[in-house]
């Protein structure tokens, strides 16, 4: 009898890791600090449209006049072309403003909440998932 249910253990074990992974992959709590908003104005220097996030790579001049390249991740392709962004809204070079979060190990990556182009306009370009904050909601 244990024989058998040895298997069923080991599987459902598996299901739940399996489903724990894939949760902590959609978490923003468990990578960026909420605690730590952040604002980044810089020059794009490449764009990632892929899923599932989407990621701009730009050029950030520090108040020491470091020049530092951030990551930062945005929503899916999809969610983006819902909400107005096109992947032509990103010409290589173009200075823009992004508000968002810090990431919690320290690197030059952050989470994008809002982007802010030169002509005003301005975008929800956040990810959803476990903690991520609502379009509109800054800390």
């Amino acid at each position: 009898m244990r024989l058998r249910t040895l298997p069923v253990v080991i599987a459902g074990l598996a299901v739940l890791f399996a489903a724990a992974a894939g949760s902590a992959h959609h978490s923003f709590s468990a990578e960026f600090d909420i605690e730590k908003p952040i604002t980044l104005e810089g020059t794009l220097t490449e764009l990632e449209w892929v899923n599932p996030h989407g990621w701009l790579h730009m050029d950030v001049t520090g108040p020491d006049g470091e020049v530092v390249n951030w990551a930062v991740e945005m929503g899916n392709p999809t969610a983006l072309l819902r909400r107005g962004l096109r992947r032509g809204d990103f010409p290589p070079g173009i200075e823009f403003v992004v508000e968002g979060y810090e990431a919690k190990d320290g690197t030059p990556t952050a989470n994008g909440i809002t982007i802010t182009f030169p002509d005003g306009r301005n975008f929800f370009a956040g990810s959803s998932g476990t903690g991520a904050p609502e379009p509109g909601q800054r800390r």
